[in-house]
């Protein structure tokens, strides 16, 4: 199975044998990569209860639960890693959960889209309009996503609280890209956190 791109960054970077928490798995397909690729541990949270449903029939070990409340019930240092892909915008407090992820996992990987990119920028400004895009395909009032954050609104938010960015991604539709101007260039951005 080929991987999204922020999925496939993720993937080959966690160390072989790892202990992972995916919160937000989806349909597991980054677990089940961890998995059957690496030798993880590869677990998952989902809210779906039809994605959980497809990811135990599959065989994957994911629970239903939310980011917002229930990454509390998970002890400190349980994972090596804790992953957040594509979900940090759709939480109620990105900051808290982030926190959360940090104290599950020595370290987190968080991948989301940067609403600060080119098109995003251009469609309000010519069409007045929330864009719908090959990576953003649904409209504003049905989209999941509530927090519409930009890259460089990320690494304020990961400075201020003293989180250290080890390292970072841009994707631009499905290719790496520089860092230079990401937030502008960039339709994706996926950083590696540690305290």
């Amino acid at each position: 199975m080929v991987l999204r791109p922020d999925l496939a960054v993720i993937a080959e970077s966690v160390a072989p044998g790892s202990r992972v928490l995916d919160v937000g798995c989806g349909d597991g397909a980054l677990i089940a990569a961890l998995r059957d690729r690496k030798g993880c541990d590869a677990r998952g949270m989902e809210i779906d209860p039809a994605n959980v449903a497809e990811c135990v029939a599959r065989g994957l070990s994911v629970i239903q639960g939310d980011a917002d409340k229930d990454l509390a019930f998970y002890p400190d240092s349980s994972v090596e890693y804790a992953i957040l892909s594509q979900t940090l915008q759709t939480t109620m407090r990105p900051d808290r959960v982030l926190e959360e992820l940090l104290r599950i996992g020595r370290k987190a990987f968080v991948s989301f889209p940067n609403f600060g990119h080119w098109k995003v920028r251009t469609s309000l400004l010519w069409n007045g309009r929330m864009p719908v895009t090959r990576l953003l395909p649904i409209a504003w009032y049905a989209t999941p996503n509530i927090h519409h954050a930009t890259v460089n609104d990320f690494r304020d938010m990961v400075r201020e609280r003293g989180i250290k960015v080890e390292q970072a991604w841009y994707l631009s539709g499905d290719r790496r890209c520089s860092p230079a101007a990401a937030s502008f260039r960039a339709e994706h951005a996926v950083f590696l956190l540690a305290r």
